[in-house]
């Protein structure tokens, strides 16, 4: 039976959610559904449309009490065009479709779906993405984190659904082509014949920038030929955040040992030109996406041993898991790497497909309550 779905986010900007939207709306119309997406629009919305979705243009995200005017419009929109699933993926548009939807009759009322992206503050305004008849965790992490702090969720309403990686765009053993890495190195010359660690995360301080200048520092004491990238841009709010980390590399003397490359669009390349990867984040993260790259393209991983990172190493690369903000550890671990780098294969359990077949199987037994 061809469903209608419609999937509610802020907007369609390039981000984790917003791909992972498009990439679920593109599954659907595949099989004949029908996908629709309810935000603010942004630079996504022309990929949507490519795919045979649709896009109706309602800011449910933006946070000011006019942003219930849509409410009325939405449960209108519902009922008009007959959707069976409403899929919200943020906060503030799941309340906007959870009011909505309670005043339709029973009868009617398409299924409500919440994913539950990260670990949000805990509060009643969170609460409302475990309202939904079924809930999406994005790994064991967060539904842990749902049932620790919102104990009256029923546990068999939630759904372990991990994000994945297509591993047609991040193939092992991947080399970037000859004219990026001449233009790499002739940048970069200080990188070349160098034990490469790279630290893939925007600047901000729990992501483990300052964790990952004393790994550089120890490596090079212990007589490591090491360079550490920092690939990542800094927000303007994170600006004095990433000056006190260039006055710490000069201060330890790493000048000529760690290079701050900002935001990258060929992160894919750097990863797979690194001799490791590091996954260093002070506070677990929902999944570990970047870890999940990297092993993809065969690249090792050392990562704290915490979150949604700590899964997709437990299943792909054990040997990379190090104890939470064990500096120390880390840096025999990478010396042990450099030393005997690690046999790396091609095992990624983290699929797109497998988590594009499991969210549609979701929507369709959601729709035989």
């Amino acid at each position: 039976m061809p469903l209608t779905v419609l999937q509610a986010l802020p907007a369609l900007e390039v981000g984790g959610v917003e791909r992972g939207t498009v990439e679920v709306a593109t599954a659907l119309t595949a099989e004949g559904h029908r996908a629709m997406v309810v935000s603010a629009g942004g630079r996504l919305v022309d990929k949507l449309t490519a795919c045979g979705g649709e896009h109706i243009d309602l800011n449910i995200g933006k946070k000011s009490p006019l942003t219930l005017r849509h409410v009325a419009g939405l449960r209108a929109l519902l009922q008009q065009e007959r959707v069976d699933i409403v899929h919200a993926r943020s906060r503030l548009p799941a309340w906007i479709c959870w009011l909505a939807l309670r005043a339709l009759p029973a009868e009617t009322r398409p299924v409500f779906i919440t994913t539950v992206h990260g670990p949000y503050s805990v509060n009643r305004y969170s609460r409302i993405m475990c309202r939904g008849e079924r809930v999406i965790a994005i790994s064991g992490f967060i539904r842990e984190y749902i049932l620790n702090n919102y104990p009256d969720t029923n546990p068999d309403r939630i759904r372990v659904i991990h994000r994945g990686v297509d591993s047609a765009e991040f193939p092992f053993a991947y080399r970037p082509d000859a004219a990026w890495l001449q233009s790499w190195h002739e940048r970069r010359p200080g990188v070349r014949d160098r034990f490469v660690i790279t630290a893939p995360a925007r600047i901000t301080r729990w992501k483990g920038q300052e964790d990952f200048i004393h790994i550089v520092q120890g490596l090079k004491q212990a007589g490591v030929p090491v360079h550490g990238l920092i690939a990542g841009g800094a927000h303007p709010r994170r600006q004095k955040f990433l000056n006190e980390l260039v006055d710490m590399v000069k201060r330890f003397g790493l000048d000529h040992d760690i290079s701050f490359l900002g935001h990258r669009d060929d992160l894919k390349e750097i990863m797979a030109v690194s001799d490791v990867v590091m996954s260093l984040a002070r506070e677990p993260e929902a999944f570990g996406r970047t870890a999940l790259e990297s092993l993809c393209l065969g690249t090792p991983v050392i990562a704290y041993d915490h979150g949604g990172a700590a899964e997709v190493l437990a299943k792909m690369f054990p040997a990379g898991r190090i104890e939470p903000m064990n500096i120390q550890q880390a840096i025999e671990r990478a010396g042990d790497f450099y030393k005997t780098p690690p046999r790396m294969t091609d095992n990624n359990v983290f699929t797109r497909q497998q988590m594009l077949d499991q969210t549609l199987a979701l929507y369709r037994e959601s729709v035989t309550r």
